[in-house]
């Protein structure tokens, strides 16, 4: 048998000593989460922008273009599957073969008088604020495939079967128990790259004002946020929309995504709400930053809230993170109150 060149060598020496099998190299994966503001006031009205030419959605694109995540949280996307492909075809280039996108409490009326005004119906009776069913939703979008089957959400979880929350019950009376949680909603979006599987936990707590001395809000953000802390902890207490109980496995890897509605030091959130997270053991905050802004992610009205940091990419501890920032160009003009926040993994 002849074998010739290098390749011949390789060959001829491992059939005769036998070879290791090479190790996988790791693949650079830049995850990101943005609040993009593509909400809208009636329902199919995203849909009816994004089949035209919209100057807000051309700004957010060029931002996701600017920063080229592979997987991105987009906040604040009106839940429609429509909305999605003509985002991702007209907007995106396709560039985003894969995405996710599930029903959210935002707008979904609970049949209860949830601000206590003496009537029902309208965003403050909805399950979460909002004007119609899926406003102010999410979407997943990936250049790696996503495990559908294998998704989880958290819609329908009830406040009350959270051991020891803060559940305002004397605010709420008797409507306390029917209560969700999750002002949108809580996934677990498995995506699978470089064979191994990465989760993506994405939600988007409720701000923690717009109520009065009962907290009622700041309280629910806090929850919220723990919800995601309790999951990586695979609490046995939480089930998912499908009945299935408990948390995430143990030695899963995973990325903390959204707006969270949390300043670690400013702004309205009950004390500790968004630490439960930042200090929580199985996760690493890589601290991401602007040249301008620091740490801070939104800007919202000066003085009072002022600029907060208050969207997270948290990489779960065994990851190796490479780089981090958040996207805050010097212009003034920009198609959201909030700022794109990446990381970049080896995977």
């Amino acid at each position: 048998m002849k074998l010739v060149g290098a390749l011949g060598v390789v060959v001829l020496v491992c059939a005769l000593t036998g070879c290791a099998p090479t190790e996988q190299q790791p693949t650079s994966v830049r995850v990101a989460t943005f609040n993009a503001s593509l909400n809208r006031a009636s329902e199919g009205q995203l849909a009816a922008d994004l089949s035209g030419e919209n100057a807000q959605a051309r700004a957010v694109a060029d931002v996701i273009a600017e920063n080229a995540p592979d997987i991105l949280l987009v906040n604040e996307f009106d839940h429609s599957p429509e909305a999605v492909e003509l985002f991702r075809e007209n907007y995106l280039d396709g560039v985003y073969p894969h995405s996710f996108t599930a029903p959210v409490n935002t707008g979904v009326d609970s049949g209860l008088d949830l601000d206590s005004d003496g009537s029902l119906g309208g965003p403050n009776d909805a399950y979460g604020f909002g004007v119609f069913p899926g406003q102010y939703g999410m979407l997943v979008l990936s250049k790696y495939p996503i495990s559908v089957e294998g998704v989880r959400t958290f819609q329908d979880f009830l406040w009350k079967d959270m051991p020891d929350s803060l559940l305002p019950r004397e605010y709420y009376g008797e409507a306390a128990d029917a209560l969700r949680l999750s002002s949108k909603s809580h996934w677990d979006v498995p995506i699978e790259v470089n064979g191994k599987t990465l989760h993506v936990l994405a939600s988007h707590p409720t701000p923690p004002t717009f109520d009065g001395p009962e907290d009622r809000n700041g309280k629910r953000n806090h929850d919220e946020i723990r919800l995601t802390a309790d999951y990586i902890d695979g609490a046995e207490y939480l089930y998912d929309d499908n009945g299935v109980r408990g948390g995430l496995a143990d030695g899963e890897s995973f990325v903390v995504l959204g707006d969270q509605n949390s300043d670690p030091i400013d702004g309205d959130s009950v004390d500790g709400a968004i630490a439960q997270l930042l200090d929580h053991p199985r996760v690493q905050d890589p601290a991401p930053t602007s040249a301008s802004y620091g740490t801070d992610t939104a800007d919202f009205a000066d003085p009072v809230p002022g600029d907060l940091r208050v969207d997270y990419a948290l990489p779960s501890s065994e990851l190796t993170v490479t780089g981090s920032a958040v996207y805050w160009p010097a212009d003034s003009e920009h198609p959201s109150d909030h700022r794109l926040v990446w990381v970049d993994l080896e995977i």
